[in-house]
């Protein structure tokens, strides 16, 4: 769980950026993006196999 305090004289939109700034640090909004909608099995074994295939291609590239 996060939690801001407020520091010193600092104004509700500054503490609302450094929130929301923590939360994009902690992975929070795209966990939130990811389980807004259902994702069948199928499709996420698909997106996961697409992701490790290109990373092990930009892995290769790197290594040329």
């Amino acid at each position: 769980m996060i939690k801001i305090r407020s520091r010193g004289s600092e104004s509700i939109e500054q503490m609302l950026k450094r929130f929301k700034k923590l939360c994009e640090k902690e992975g929070l909004t795209k966990d939130i993006k990811r389980n807004s909608y259902y994702e069948k099995p199928s499709e996420r074994r698909r997106r996961k196999r697409r992701k490790a295939l290109k990373r092990t291609q930009q892995e290769a590239a790197e290594y040329k």
